[in-house]
């Protein structure tokens, strides 16, 4: 496709499929030789590799049952401007990409070639080391403990190869093997052999008039049940069309924010390139855009990016992704900037962008409906004298006042929207620490021998004794910033108890922290009167702070160094965690596991995002390569963790247990093979 092509309107999908050639045989074998020759792959716009140890084993069962599996979908279309995942050589002249089925056919790759095709990208260990058992006729992942010297386990890879059940006749001829039953053994191997004989039936999209929009729009509509491309595949599948390295360079641009604690994207960065490019937020608009536009965009982009998290993090101290609030303002505010020069020096400025912002991630102003929320905001800021201006009153138009009230910090969870509000109060109005020497939180310290850590000012231990329930101890007003120093001198001490000594050593620092004065409320049988009180403070100091961006009396001072200018290494806050007594559950089951002659878990495990690297939760207790390093599916242990922690464990692929008693049980069975017993 050229610069000035304009692609056709898509045909009604009524149409398209009539024209679909329909229940083509194809042999699995088949299929996968075409993968070696570069026949066959998979399009640029395909995600990656999703399928778990479970859904591989369930697919090898319905096919030895010869239960049907679906078919595919298929593209072919020339190889000459296909765009294709991963580095693999396509054959010249035409290519079938694979719209439909690219879990069931890597998943087949993978079990009976025993490794990944070349268009791989997720996590191999779901189909390698698959073993079927010949007695019980079912597939499972190899557990030595349990296969091996058992003649009845085999490896479903080696006997796919071409010497098939040869190989394995002679282990059938040993005196633990029932000899009446060695022809029906024969009969169920030569049944797992001969899965690769079977045929997919496959649909496939051919002609030239199958644009990249209709595919697109054939994929969503055969892939109902999985995970749809986004408005950003389809924009940035029609740019690579025209400029294949499109997809390398913005993920270069994604690493270098993520480097500074900072995880976008594709799609937030697609966003923002449609809104400085076009001055909308549509990604229609990026259909028909001229590559050369594409590449400025994202240069200007990049520069107007950089601006923003320095001014956030500078002023804010915002400097990282947990605590940076509302992403999707920034579309609307790097628009702003590409209308200003790319940066604003006037102070007065500077603080109602600010204004802006915090009030943006307060009320959630891009939480639903974003296109058309942005649309409306860029077209009120390009219409008025004074764009900032015009930007806060539609926010005081929507919200009636913008206020904060104390019950504003009555959520819970680090998730929750006030959270960045009250680290920024921390960060900008003097907070101190609680130890340390009682040092200022600001940029004079930060990022050179401390960081920030929450702290849990009535600790969880304390609290779970007296039958307070998760949420309240996991209650915004209850969440503090220490350094780490502090946070580890504090631990889980009463608070009546080392409240006392904090004030006694550093008066100030507990009121620079909105912690109410009146002793009273320092007891635990006090903890929801403190949470309110303190939530009143935190209202006042949250409006004052915010006042004073309005009025121009806010301070100009950095509180923390530029994001992305930063020398040291900044330590980031992520929820999860364990306390002693916690710890000591933890030990004990870590050292029953090695007992059992099994690898220790890692305690206190931090679990990152697979592509960009970024921080999600800490797991108490993780085998992230399963019991049987790389073998098994991961494992955790949480205790008394929030639903934040297990959510983001749960789609990081864990199988999670909240009791040591069940995890330890799992093990047994699964792992040790011991047989549970009836009554």
């Amino acid at each position: 496709m050229n610069d000035s092509q304009v692609n056709p309107t898509p045909a009604p999908l009524s149409l398209i499929f009539d024209t679909v050639e329909r229940n083509i045989p194809m042999q699995i074998s088949t299929i996968l030789a075409q993968i070696d020759l570069g026949a066959m792959a998979l399009p640029e716009f395909q995600r990656g590799y999703v399928w778990s140890r479970d859904q591989v084993r369930e697919l090898m069962t319905s096919l030895y049952k010869r239960y049907p599996v679906g078919g595919l979908l298929i593209w072919k279309t020339r190889t000459e401007g296909a765009h294709a995942r991963g580095d693999g050589q396509l054959q010249p002249g035409y290519v079938d990409l694979i719209l439909d089925g690219q879990q069931r056919v890597t998943s087949l790759y993978g079990v009976i070639r025993g490794k990944a095709p070349a268009f791989f990208q997720g996590n191999k260990d779901a189909f390698t080391n698959l073993y079927f058992n010949i007695e019980t006729e079912t597939f499972k992942f190899y557990s030595p403990k349990e296969m091996d010297g058992n003649p009845f386990w085999v490896s479903v890879t080696e006997l796919m190869q071409p010497a098939g059940v040869g190989p394995f006749i002679a282990k059938l001829q040993e005196p633990s093997v029932d000899p009446a039953k060695f022809g029906a053994y024969i009969t169920r191997l030569n049944n797992v052999a001969s899965i690769q004989t079977l045929d997919f039936h496959v649909d496939l999209v051919t002609g030239e008039e199958k644009t990249i929009d209709i595919v697109v729009e054939i994929f969503n509509k055969v892939n109902s049940g999985g995970t749809k491309l986004s408005k950003g595949d389809l924009a940035l599948a029609k740019i690579c069309a025209s400029w294949p390295d499109a997809r390398k360079e913005l993920q270069n641009r994604l690493s270098r924010w993520s480097d500074a604690g900072f995880y976008f994207d594709l799609d937030w960065l697609l966003r923002n390139i449609t809104t400085v490019t076009t001055g909308q937020a549509l990604f229609t608009g990026l259909a028909n855009m001229p590559v050369p536009t594409f590449q400025q965009g994202l240069k200007q982009v990049e520069q107007h990016v950089n601006h923003l998290l320095n001014l956030l993090s500078a002023r804010l101290g915002l400097d990282h992704h947990r605590v940076l609030g509302s992403r999707y303002a920034f579309p609307v505010m790097t628009r702003l900037l590409a209308t200003h020069g790319g940066a604003l020096s006037n102070i007065r400025d500077q603080n109602r962008l600010l204004y802006f912002y915090i009030h943006a991630f307060l009320w959630g102003r891009y939480a639903g409906s974003t296109e058309s929320v942005m649309n409306a905001d860029i077209r009120v800021m390009e219409e008025a004298d004074d764009p900032l201006a015009g930007l806060i009153t539609i926010l005081q138009r929507s919200r009636g006042d913008l206020r904060v009230r104390a019950g504003d910090f009555a959520g819970n969870s680090l998730g929750a929207r006030f959270y960045p509000m009250l680290y920024l109060l921390t960060r900008t109005l003097k907070a101190h620490d609680w130890g340390n020497g009682g040092l200022e939180l600001n940029a004079h310290m930060l990022g050179k021998t401390s960081s920030l850590q929450v702290h849990h000012i009535f600790p969880k231990a304390q609290l779970r004794k007296r039958g307070y329930k998760q949420g309240e101890i996991n209650a915004l007003a209850n969440f503090c910033f220490l350094t780490q120093i502090a946070n580890l001198e504090i631990s889980d001490r009463d608070p009546a108890e080392y409240f006392a000594t904090v004030e006694a050593a550093y008066p100030g620092v507990l009121a620079s922290q909105w912690v109410p004065m009146d002793r009273e409320l320092w007891h635990i049988d006090r903890f929801r009167d403190f949470l309110a009180t303190r939530r009143e403070l935190l209202a006042q100091a949250a409006n004052s702070f915010l006042d004073s961006l309005i009025t121009g009396a806010a301070s100009s001072e950095p509180v923390s160094e530029p994001a992305l200018e930063r020398v040291h290494a900044l330590v980031l806050t992520i929820p999860g965690g364990a306390d002693g007594e916690e710890l000591e559950q933890i030990r004990t089951c870590n050292d029953w596991v090695e007992a059992q002659g099994l690898p220790r878990g890692e305690e206190l495990y931090e679990l990152s995002h697979p592509e960009s690297g970024a921080p999600l939760a800490v797991i108490d207790l993780a085998w992230p390569r399963g019991i049987q390093e790389g073998l098994s599916q991961p494992i955790a242990l949480l205790l008394n963790e929030s639903e934040e922690v297990e959510e983001a464990v749960n789609q990081a692929g864990y199988t999670f247990f909240t009791d040591p008693v069940h995890l330890c049980a799992y093990i047994e069975r699964t792992v040790l093979a011991v047989a549970e017993t009836g009554d």
